[in-house]
């Protein structure tokens, strides 16, 4: 979509765009003849900058897609913003609309309504000894630190859990505790773990939660930790644990990543 211009904007559900509170149609009328000069991304969210210096900022929610379509494609039976350039045209399609588009002013660099949230350990411009300083300074659980998106972001529960698992370590690990070794080791789990997440097309656990093509993704075939309770790590065979954690829940193996004796949380 880069260097596209924008053609016409259709919003034809103004759940879509709420967050502009002019309304829909005054985020069309803004949008309506800019050109497109980038796509970017910052933890579970796109923006596309523009050449006013503004941007579209975008979040999927959990059923929205991106659809870089040709022009007089049979409408998609959810399809809730319409967006024509000269020869296709970008559709968001969201059957629960939880997701949306939003207007961000001077927002072309970095819109404001996500700089709090952190650079993922896939950015180009990832700073890993800044992110083990700041990691080892936050005095909490190493899972609870990983799942601050102002410290890192891309890191959800279950990910968490199997980076941790690949790297020896109890969710409870104090961070200032770590070694730099560690911070190093869990930071290289969390790659592998997100990359091979990536190429089977993420982890599905709902029927609403597909890529662009509609398809599942299958990463919870490969999982080693979570979900497992009572079932042999696939490292030692000790039986797995699950413990209550923030509302959710943690696997761990119990050799394999002992319980500190001063847990953080």
């Amino acid at each position: 979509m880069v260097g596209q211009h924008v053609r016409d904007v259709e919003v034809l559900h103004p759940r879509a765009v709420r967050r502009h509170l002019l309304g829909h149609q005054d985020f069309a009328d803004r949008l309506r003849g800019r050109t497109l000069t980038g796509v970017r991304r910052r933890g579970k969210y796109l923006w596309f900058p523009l050449d006013s210096g503004d941007a579209v900022l975008a979040h999927l929610g959990m059923s929205g897609q991106l659809l870089l379509q040709p022009p007089g494609l049979p409408t998609e039976r959810h399809l809730r913003v319409r967006i024509e350039f000269a020869g296709s045209e970008l559709r968001f399609v969201d059957q629960r609309t939880f997701g949306g588009l939003a207007w961000s002013e001077g927002g072309a660099d970095l819109p404001p309504a996500i700089s709090h949230i952190a650079m993922d350990p896939f950015d180009p411009a990832f700073d890993e000894a800044e992110f083990a300083r700041r990691l080892r300074r936050r005095r909490t659980g190493v899972k609870r630190a990983l799942l601050d998106q102002r410290l890192v972001s891309g890191i959800g529960n279950i990910y968490a859990d199997e980076a941790l698992w690949r790297s020896r370590l109890h969710y409870a690990r104090p961070t200032e505790t770590l070694r730099r070794a560690e911070v190093v080791a869990v930071l290289s789990a969390v790659r592998e773990v997100m990359a091979a997440a990536l190429d089977q097309g993420g982890t599905s656990f709902d029927a609403l939660y597909v890529d662009v093509n509609g398809e599942s993704g299958y990463f919870e075939r490969s999982l080693s930790v979570y979900g497992r309770t009572g079932r042999p790590c696939l490292r030692c065979g000790t039986p797995i644990r699950r413990d209550p954690f923030l509302n959710r829940s943690s696997f761990s193996c119990p050799s394999c990543q002992p319980r500190p004796r001063r847990a953080r949380w």
